[in-house]
């Protein structure tokens, strides 16, 4: 996203007209329209929109941009967002032991593949500490046991508060986040899931998946809920195995689709490319 841009989000009733109010109140301000995209849902009756604006010429600010909006907003009952281009998300990353989506995340932020600033990370345990620190970043050690968990809860929303996170991504953070946790970050936490879900829940999904001599295996990427992997989902994948595959087969596959489906919803986020609808997302991408 350029700093010169920005992005109007906008959800609400199903109705003629919404399309032609939202261009003609950009011109009518001096925006040009980058890109729109739109989608409605004849069986609940909404609708959804995304519409990327060259904020140069726009005769909006951060500052006046809602009391302008605002009548139209109400016109049609719009729940909306406007996202500008020189404000960069703030990310903080949790892990546990496993490596590779943090990895991935990393170079892909050093690569500039990522716009976002990522105050920290923070773990439960110190293994990563190694590959947090060769990058230059803070790496907080906040270890959970069950008898300590609301105490290391509160130390770690304590840390978010104080470096203004935007929003956090679990790199394969095998924790369970508390109900109070994911209510503080509605739709701003995002996780990965080592299966297509819903399928092979629990421990051991590609154990499960090789006893039942799976055809294909996937990762799951949603935001967090207070139930446990029922998040909407912002992306998944899936790759072809066969009987030949053995479970390290499996993992090694499995891991590679993590990487990339994690990847792909943090930039869907990052992007604004994402409304939430009940439990399900529209995407536009």
């Amino acid at each position: 996203m350029s700093p010169s841009t920005a992005r109007l989000l906008i959800s609400c009733p199903d109705a003629q007209g919404i399309i032609a109010a939202v261009a003609s109140f950009i011109a009518e301000h001096g925006g040009n329209i980058l890109e729109a995209d739109q989608h409605s849902d004849p069986e609940h009756g909404e609708f959804f929109m995304r519409v990327e604006i060259e904020s140069g010429g726009l005769g909006l600010s951060q500052e006046n941009f809602a009391q302008a909006w605002q009548p139209v907003a109400k016109k049609y009952a719009m729940r909306w967002n406007v996202c500008w281009g020189d404000c960069i998300k703030r990310l903080a990353i949790l892990v546990s032991k496993e490596s590779h989506c943090l990895n991935d995340l990393l170079w892909r932020w050093k690569t500039a593949e990522l716009r976002v600033d990522i105050p920290f990370v923070a773990g439960n345990h110190e293994s990563l500490r190694e590959q947090v620190d060769a990058c230059g970043l803070p790496f907080h050690h906040i270890a959970i046991t069950k008898d300590t968990k609301p105490q290391a809860e509160a130390a770690l929303r304590r840390l978010l508060e104080e470096e203004a996170i935007d929003f956090i991504v679990l790199a394969r953070y095998m924790q369970i986040l508390s109900p109070e946790f994911v209510a503080a970050y509605p739709e701003r936490i995002i996780n990965i899931h080592h299966s297509f879900l819903p399928a092979f829940a629990g421990s051991k999904p590609y154990h499960q998946a090789y006893e039942r001599g799976v055809k294909i295996i996937g990762a799951s990427s949603h935001y967090v809920t207070a139930e446990l992997d029922q998040g909407p989902i912002i992306a998944q994948a899936t790759m072809p195995v066969d009987h030949r595959d053995t479970i390290d087969d499996l993992v090694r596959t499995g891991r590679d689709l993590e990487r990339v489906v994690l990847a792909t919803a943090v930039r869907l986020h990052v992007e604004d490319k994402i409304l939430v609808h009940g439990n399900k997302t529209v995407v536009f991408d």
